[in-house]
């Protein structure tokens, strides 16, 4: 029985076309290269005419003399040749203009009886005037049917393609066990924050513990927290503990210079989710696209962006329903984003990913050195407390600056002092060890600085000491380290005695040298931005009163206008005078109180470069006020029992 032969027959590809018209391209020019037709000269044209070798010459279009020779100039010039083309094209040829070669033939073939004349012709190339116009449209059209083709083939496999594929979406789709490698254990210090995400993975992987009742899953979450805190990183832990497909884009990815084409790929998108239901969708930096609509006056209702969430928002939550679909998003401008999506029913969850506190940072500093060789004097309650203010990127930043630190060292683990200096490169810049200073300047940056840890330790509400230098860093020519307190809340009197201990170091040196220098910029613009939010904004000055001008949507920045009468500014601007000048003449009471001890601290600090804790308490004795023990647990679970008294933080005021 003879063999079926079920082989699919090979079709012949669109690009031979292209391989036969550069191969006739090709030949034409070779057929034309390869002509026996020889180039002469003016002077051996004339030596041809003398020894009479010239049947005739023919001038082609008035600028190509072709040269055709008798049998004597055949055997002459060509003695190889056969003679059979005789007279059927020409020997030579000469490009000269018709004037020049009227003159030389007539100055060669002077007295001769029989001169050789010459015959005008008028020929057109066809072949050349063919190939010159329809060369370059039989190349459109190949470039035509290529991008054609390359459209029909438009990823996604959604079949037909748009133009380009520019109307698809480009979100990325991760696979939990190959893409991602986080989980909920590499996310330290957001307890509440992760406890709110965990919920979600367990809507969709036990729906129905939750839908027997009723109740319905969230269809959007939102983080919220300022940059650095860890949205995108509860994101990914979010794709490595769903068994769920993972949809991620950014904001800016929806945003085109063609009309239409956000909305088109927010369509995409939201299709292609349908189709994986159920799943997760993480849209990161969403004020991209998300921000409220009708504030620009220039583009109107015809604004790309504005086209793009109107989508968006059709799609979170409109006519047709999106079961199984999650939206995850994270933003650090939530103010700015439009009330329509951030309405119940579109992101039914708003979790706010604030900067970690002493316990979150010594988590995050737990995670991070998981991978590092540390040295067994490194203590994580330490470098948590020195690190106030610090996001988890910022702790992730430190760790590997300590690393690198210590191998530019040669050492074999990571010590102590170490991340020590990682901190103080982060927060104060690199040092600079070359940076040319003299006596004179040393000495009254060394009481500057001695001027601010003399105030802060002499003050009740003064953030504690940690450590000055004189050493340049970065812009500043020193430096003076502090603990804060992590407060909730911010009185009058501590602000005050805030901006007294940052005015010590001007004062120093009015009181040291009598006059002062202009080393008390950065103290200024920090004591004066202080002074304005206590009169401005928190209603902390007796004048003013209980007013409050702050604007938390933002848009006051763009307004022409101020939010108070002229009056008004001229008592504000009176009354962050009167703070200012107030403590600095407090600055000076104190400083002129304990100079001593501030010259015996200068002189320490010009002597070492850089002071401790531990001077000050050798020269001015323990501060006589501790820090405030809080009374409130951490954790809920930790409460033996809610009283109804349990600390909500909600309800406080944050400065």
């Amino acid at each position: 029985m003879a063999e079926i032969n079920n082989k699919p027959k090979k079709k012949i590809g669109f690009y031979w076309v292209y391989i036969v018209l550069i191969a006739f391209f090709l030949g034409s020019i070779i057929f034309n290269s390869t002509s026996s037709t020889k180039t002469t000269t003016l002077p051996e044209l004339s030596k041809m005419l003398k020894d009479g070798d010239v049947e005739k010459i023919e001038l082609v279009n008035g600028k190509t003399a072709e040269i055709y020779l008798n049998e004597q100039g055949i055997r002459k010039y060509f003695p190889n040749e056969t003679h059979q083309s005789f007279g059927k094209s020409p020997n030579y040829t000469l490009n000269v203009s018709e004037d020049r070669l009227y003159t030389k033939m007539d100055e060669a073939q002077q007295g001769m009886a029989n001169p050789v004349e010459v015959t005008p012709v008028e020929r057109h190339n066809w072949t050349g005037e063919i190939i010159s116009w329809v060369l370059p449209l039989v190349l459109i059209v190949v470039f035509w049917v290529i991008i054609m083709r390359r459209m029909g083939s438009g990823s996604g496999g959604m079949g037909g393609g748009q133009i380009f594929s520019i109307g698809k979406s480009k979100a990325q789709l991760y696979d939990q066990e190959k893409d991602t490698k986080t989980t909920f254990k590499d996310v330290a210090g957001l307890e509440e924050a992760k406890e709110e995400v965990m919920e979600i993975v367990d809507f969709l992987k036990n729906p129905n513990r939750y839908t027997r009742l009723g109740g319905k899953i969230p269809k959007g979450v939102l983080l919220v927290g300022p940059p650095g805190t860890g949205k995108t990183l509860l994101a990914k832990s979010v794709a490595g503990e769903a068994n769920v497909p993972f949809f991620s884009i950014s904001g800016s990815d929806f945003v085109e210079m063609f009309v239409g084409v956000g909305a088109s790929r927010v369509r995409d998108l939201f299709k292609q989710a349908k189709e994986k239901s159920p799943c997760i969708i993480f849209i990161d930096e969403i004020d991209a696209i998300g921000r409220a609509r009708g504030k620009n006056i220039v583009s109107g209702g015809n604004d790309e962006r504005e086209s793009t969430l109107n989508q968006l928002l059709t799609e979170m939550d409109g006519f047709g329903t999106n079961s199984g679909v999650i939206v995850l998003a994270a933003t650090n401008r939530a103010d700015i984003l439009d009330k329509a999506l951030m309405r119940a029913g579109r992101f039914d969850r708003q979790i706010y990913v604030e900067l970690p506190d002493l316990n979150g940072r010594r988590e995050i500093f737990e995670v991070h050195m998981r991978g590092l060789k540390l040295s067994n004097d490194v203590d994580k309650e330490f470098l948590a407390k020195q690190t106030p203010g610090f996001s988890g990127a910022d702790i992730a930043n430190v760790c590997n600056e300590a690393a690198l630190i210590a191998a530019r060292r040669n050492k074999d683990s990571i010590e102590k002092q170490d991340f020590l200096d990682a901190i103080d490169r982060i927060v104060g810049g690199l040092e600079k060890k070359n940076s040319v200073i003299t006596q004179s300047e040393k000495k009254v940056i060394a009481f500057h600085e001695a001027g601010h840890a003399t105030t802060s330790w002499m003050l009740e509400h003064a953030h504690p000491l940690v450590k000055v230098t004189i050493v340049p860093r970065g812009k500043a020519l020193g430096a003076a380290w502090y603990l804060p307190d992590e407060r909730q809340i911010t009185t009058k009197e501590q602000m005050y005695h805030e901006m007294i201990a940052t005015l010590g170091g001007r004062a120093a040196e009015q009181i040291i040298f009598g006059q002062i220098s202009t080393g008390a910029l950065n103290d200024l613009e920090k004591v004066s931005k202080q002074a304005h939010a206590m009169v401005m904004y928190y209603g902390l000055d007796e004048a003013i009163g209980n007013v409050s001008y702050y604007d938390s949507t933002g848009q006051q920045d763009y307004a022409f206008t101020k939010p108070f009468s002229e009056k008004t500014a001229e008592k504000i601007d009176a009354e962050v005078s009167k703070i200012i000048e107030s403590a600095y003449q407090e600055a000076l009471r104190i400083l002129n109180e304990h100079k001593d001890g501030l010259t015996q601290l200068a002189e320490k600090l010009i002597d070492q470069e850089v002071i401790f804790t531990d001077d000050l308490v050798s020269i001015f004795g323990e501060r006589p006020w501790k820090r405030e023990e809080r009374a409130f647990s951490r954790r809920k679970e930790e409460q033996p029992e809610d009283n109804g008294q349990s600390f909500n933080p909600e309800n406080t005021t944050i400065a």
